[in-house]
């Protein structure tokens, strides 16, 4: 159950990512490779500071939601070290010989 909730908080974190990230503005016109507007890329802020906020906390619960599913997913088929122990059955008590015969 827990395994089914993270992962639809994972799915829908990968969701909001994406849409918050394609609807925050680009910073230098793609790093300015071809010359111009170089300069402006340190110096200018972009984007307000909710969104920043909010695609850090995204990606916060990406990571996290990732670390778990991933501890998750490998324990569903480990076992105890005790369940793989046989215990001993102990043997029927017997009835004492007779002694004199």
């Amino acid at each position: 159950m827990i395994y089914t909730f993270l992962e639809f908080v994972h799915i829908i974190a990968c969701l909001l990512m994406i849409l918050v990230v394609l609807l925050q503005s680009g910073r230098g016109a793609g790093l300015a490779i071809f010359g111009g507007g170089g300069d402006s890329l340190i110096n200018t802020p972009s984007g307000s500071d909710f969104m920043k906020k909010f695609t850090a906390a995204l990606a916060g619960t990406f990571a996290f939601t990732s670390l778990f599913l991933t501890l998750l997913a490998s324990r569903a088929g480990m076992t105890s070290v005790t369940s793989r122990v046989r215990v001993p059955v102990p043997a029927p008590a017997e009835a004492p010989a007779p002694v004199g015969k």
